[in-house]
């Protein structure tokens, strides 16, 4: 077969496979393998030099002809690939233009944010800044300073988070509450004090009503003729304006043993308004928090003339009343992260 036979059947079987060629890749390997540097064409070519030298222009003219039909058929190939793949993702990947639009998902506060937020902005209004303190406390802030002794159950194992001693061989706990703050506030400055102390707080329990993590605020007041009337009136206007409703508050003699005299406060059931349900086990009234006079031995321990001045100090378990306020029955599905849950109890915005 002569090299013109030779070129006119390479010629037609390159521009067949280019035509058959199922994808881009395959296209690439084809063009490698007529018209690279090791390809088809270049072998061919190579026995030019044993054809008679009259022959050689028409020869190579062939040649020539032979690269210029084989890229422009094998671009042409390359174009109907790509739109047949383009054909293919708009049958797969179409969209109906008629469908209503979908409004964005938007978030919100968790329950505890918003509770803690407005917590905070009800004190401040009436005149209460906050203030933060270390979550690792010192046995001394966290219980000794607060007049509670070596033996109160408080301090066993049970019920505190202990961990190793500090650098100067002190005992260091996970703060039980956040009265701890309280008695720094009272260390750095001088009465009169107005404060509250939101945070986080530790204790080895966990059930329906309790979590070994959980959010408390502390509040208290330091000057000259603080009584227990000032108390009772801010705590019962508090209540009322976080529940936005006029509940009946009732205070119970109780014992802390960093206030004296101390009280529980109560307020009426929101879920069967004093007739007696499940919920306040047939009493009427819901248990709330904490308060009373700040005990003289307190005042002391962090260097306040208790004849000069007194005080009074409270504490808010947030989580009880945020449970209470959106009518949450077990605390654990605040910290589920279910976003079922949470887009319950997200005022007026989907999560």
């Amino acid at each position: 077969m002569t090299m013109r036979n030779q070129l006119e059947d390479l010629k037609a079987r390159a521009l067949e496979e280019v035509q058959k060629a199922p994808s881009a890749a395959n296209l690439e390997e084809i063009r490698v393998q007529f018209l690279g540097k090791k390809g088809l064409l270049t072998q061919l070519l190579r026995g030019l030099k044993d054809v008679p030298e009259a022959q050689r222009p028409e020869l190579g003219n062939m040649a020539n002809a032979l690269k210029e039909a084989f890229n422009a058929a094998w671009v042409e190939r390359v174009h109907d690939l790509e739109h047949q793949e383009l054909q293919q993702r708009l049958a797969l990947e179409w969209i109906d233009v008629t469908l209503p639009g979908r409004r964005p998902h938007e978030g919100g506060l968790h329950p505890l944010s918003r509770a803690l937020a407005e917590i905070i902005e009800i004190f401040l209004q009436m005149g209460f800044p906050s203030m933060s303190g270390p979550e690792v406390e010192t046995d001394w802030h966290n219980f000794g300073a607060l007049n509670i002794p070596a033996d109160h159950p408080a301090r066993e194992m049970h019920d505190t988070f202990y961990l190793s001693p500090g650098s100067d061989g002190g005992q260091r706990v996970l703060r039980t509450h956040t009265s701890p703050v309280q008695i720094r506030a009272m260390e750095s400055h001088k009465p009169p004090l107005r404060i509250i102390a939101p945070g986080k707080v530790y204790r080895c329990d966990s059930d329906l009503t309790h979590t070994p993590m959980f959010h408390q605020v502390e509040g208290f007041m330091v000057d000259r003729d603080c009584h227990f009337g000032q108390l009772l009136g801010l705590l019962e206007t508090f209540l009322r304006r976080f529940f936005e409703r006029r509940l009946p508050v009732r205070f119970r003699p109780s014992f802390f043993p960093f206030t004296e005299p101390s009280t529980e406060v109560d307020m009426g059931c929101l879920f069967c308004e004093g007739s007696g349900c499940r919920v306040c086990k047939g009493t009427g009234w819901i248990e709330v928090l904490g308060a009373g006079l700040i005990h003289p031995n307190v005042l002391g321990n962090v260097g306040i003339d208790k004849e000069i001045f007194s005080g009074f100090a409270f504490g808010i378990g947030v989580e009880r009343l945020a449970m209470l306020k959106y009518g949450i029955g077990d605390l654990r599905t605040l910290y589920e992260n279910d976003v079922r849950f949470l887009s319950q109890h997200t005022k007026g915005k989907e999560v």
